[in-house]
């Protein structure tokens, strides 16, 4: 099988679904979308189809974070400093479209499989439109919130349907995106739902999960994206209201990104004495599973989402989920039982949460058994690798 790969290569989505599949044989290739960035260390040996010239400057020079100064002529905005990637782009422009068609025609790929729509689903459409002759068999991935959100705002909209209507599979990660597709047009194949992320490797797990019972745990792990999309400084608005309940307990955020949550975190302790802790950016996965492993309560707040990839490894953790209810959360635990859905934008909701999940032993205990064994059922690694497997194999041998 000649598969072609059009993702974002520094993505760690992007390399755990390329190792569910790396070992087959196949001849697998990779077009990065984010061209001029470094690809991820972790990814498996893949024919990465970028210039070699250009990877290694960028993996040069974004690793020191160097920072040069240039005339201004060279500049599009109104800042003088810029990157090396940005001076490269300046002297030698990619054109990723027409890379893209030279590598399709070169290694006429049995599948081409866009992950992220508005990344490589937009550019391979472009692709498309200028090949000539029969394209081939073209599978899209939903990431994140592009069906359930972009998919409603004018601008995407137009795009995201004509990327559905010209491709033949869709992957999405809820029943709600399907859902959606079919309403934007979609008249393909809908593949079976699978998180992007794979599946989870329950040796490892069992190696970094520690004994005993949920309720023995005195953190609360809270994301910290406070974005577009993502609702922290709500969680902790959420988490001072029920301060009196929280004495002795630690708050752990991690995935920050803005000085904003820093500055509320460290303004949250002053007025309540709760200690909270900044897990820093960038530390190894093992370690952030660590700490949802030590961890009551995780709490992911956003206005919009697919199915967090963060939820699933508080619930494989025995962390108790309070979620909102913008995601795919549903789908994977029952409110009020296995975990609790929440309005994003509603502390006093969210503080209700907080208060049952601290109050109620049983519940987080029981809570963390029941998770810990539907996920083992429904994502155990070997499962959904085989599971990928099987539906390229289709998708390539059969198709329709």
């Amino acid at each position: 099988m000649k598969l072609l790969i059009v993702a974002m290569a520094n993505s760690i989505h992007t390399v755990r679904w390329i190792s569910l599949i790396c070992e087959q044989g196949w001849d697998i290739y990779l077009f990065p979308t984010n061209g001029f960035t470094s690809v991820h260390p972790d990814m498996p040996p893949v024919k990465v189809c970028s210039s070699i010239f250009l990877r290694f400057l960028i993996n040069r020079y974004r690793s020191k974070k160097t920072v040069i100064k240039i005339p201004d002529f060279l500049l599009d905005g109104n800042t003088s400093f810029f990157s090396w990637g940005d001076v490269i782009k300046k002297f030698l422009p990619e054109r990723r479209t027409e890379k893209l068609l030279s590598i399709i025609r070169r290694i006429k790929p049995d599948l081409i499989h866009s992950m992220h729509i508005q990344e490589a689903g937009y550019l391979t459409l472009e692709a498309k439109k200028r090949y000539k002759g029969a394209f081939p068999k073209w599978l899209v991935t939903n990431w994140g919130s592009e069906l359930n959100l972009f998919s409603k705002v004018s601008g995407y909209r137009d795009k995201i349907k004509d990327v559905l209507l010209n491709c033949d599979y869709l992957s999405g990660e809820c029943s709600n995106d399907i859902k959606i597709a079919k309403d934007l047009g979609f008249k393909g194949r809908f593949l079976p739902v699978v998180p992007n992320s794979g599946g989870i490797d329950f040796d490892k797990i069992k190696k970094i999960k520690k004994p005993g019972q949920t309720s023995e745990r005195k953190n609360i792990m809270l994301k910290g994206y406070q974005n577009w999309a993502g609702r922290a400084l709500v969680g902790l608005t959420a988490l001072e209201m029920c301060a009196d309940v929280l004495k002795g307990y630690r708050i752990l955020i991690y995935s920050i990104d803005t000085i904003d949550v820093i500055i509320a975190a460290e303004l949250f302790t002053q007025r309540t004495g709760i200690e909270t802790f900044i897990i820093p950016f960038g530390t190894p996965h093992n370690e952030i599973l660590s700490y949802h492993g030590s961890a009551r309560i995780s709490i992911g707040l956003s206005i919009t989402d697919a199915i967090s990839t963060s939820l699933l490894e508080a619930m494989v953790m025995g962390s108790f989920p309070i979620q909102s209810d913008t995601s795919c959360a549903n789908e994977w635990f029952e409110n009020g039982k296995t975990g609790i859905l929440v309005r994003a934008e509603d502390p006093e909701n969210i503080q209700r949460a907080i208060r049952k999940a601290v109050a109620d032993d049983d519940l987080v205990n029981r809570a963390a058994e029941l998770n810990y064994n539907m996920l083992y059922e429904r994502l155990e690694y070997s499962k959904i690798k085989n599971k990928v497997i099987n539906t390229y194999k289709d998708l390539v041998n059969k198709g329709g």
